[in-house]
């Protein structure tokens, strides 16, 4: 894979949460978002004519508050929740989850380093503080959604979740880039996760850029090794934007690349 080209301003910017813009935590309320990131990304979206979406599996509320008190375009639990560039929220019915919270809740009774996250439309089993019981978790949430279609069991990074099948982040990425101000640009969308390939798969067949954030095998063509790498890709592109006062200027400049 290759290291990403710098980031033009004719992009429709889609990004990844966890993993991509802040690092895994063990638990995610415990992760932290770096100091200098929300005015990055505000700079960066005025610049992109607002073509600049998180794509995440975090619920859009949740999103809110830890980017507060930005508010961007987003797509929530992969998809389920979608807010558009004019703040039109858009969310799937939720299906009925209380088998799959029971048995949830029962594994992490059993087990106190499981943790359960339950979502709008979605319940994640976190097995992070508990490697050894992935099988367990997989086998349990596998058996109460055998003989219900319309629930799907998805595999993170340390975490199994169930929810509506037939929805994934590059649906969510399609629909961004078939209205304003996405429209008509090229798709740009970075994530860490298996839960990205998805986005990946939309966006290099329209000519895109889809880049895979750490290690593992991907579709995606370009890689960053970390969040920290992908905040310095970001603020590359913000050094190249034209700044009127030369202080700043002269500030961005150290955001070049040599």
């Amino acid at each position: 894979m290759q290291t990403p080209p710098r980031l033009r301003s004719d992009a429709a910017l889609f990004l990844d949460f966890d993993g991509t813009l802040v690092g895994i935590a063990e638990t995610p309320e415990a992760i932290e978002v770096p100091q200098g990131l929300v005015a990055l990304l505000t700079d960066l979206h005025d610049w992109l004519g607002g073509a600049l979406a998180v794509v995440s599996g975090r619920q859009i509320d949740v999103l809110d508050r830890f980017l507060a008190p930005l508010r961007l375009p987003a797509a929530g639990e992969h998809g389920v929740q979608r807010r558009d560039a004019t703040g039109n929220m858009r969310e799937q019915t939720p299906p009925d989850l209380q088998a799959v919270l029971d048995v949830a809740n029962h594994l992490a009774g059993n087990y106190p380093d499981l943790l359960v996250e339950r979502k709008h439309a979605a319940v994640a089993l976190h097995y992070r503080r508990a490697p050894q019981l992935e099988h367990l978790c997989r086998n349990a949430l596998l058996g109460v959604i055998a003989k219900e279609p319309r629930l799907e069991l998805m595999h993170g990074k340390a975490v199994f979740e169930v929810k509506p099948a037939g929805i994934n982040k590059g649906i969510a990425i399609d629909e961004f880039m078939n209205e304003p101000p996405f429209a008509g640009r090229v798709p740009v969308f970075a994530g860490d996760d298996t839960t990205d390939e998805s986005g990946f798969a939309i966006v290099q067949p329209r000519g895109g850029v889809a880049i895979k954030v750490g290690s593992g095998p991907s579709l995606a063509q370009h890689r960053l090794e970390s969040p920290l790498a992908v905040f310095e890709w970001l603020a590359a592109a913000r050094g190249a934007q034209p700044d009127p006062t030369p202080s700043s200027s002269a500030r961005n400049s150290k955001d070049e690349p040599a």
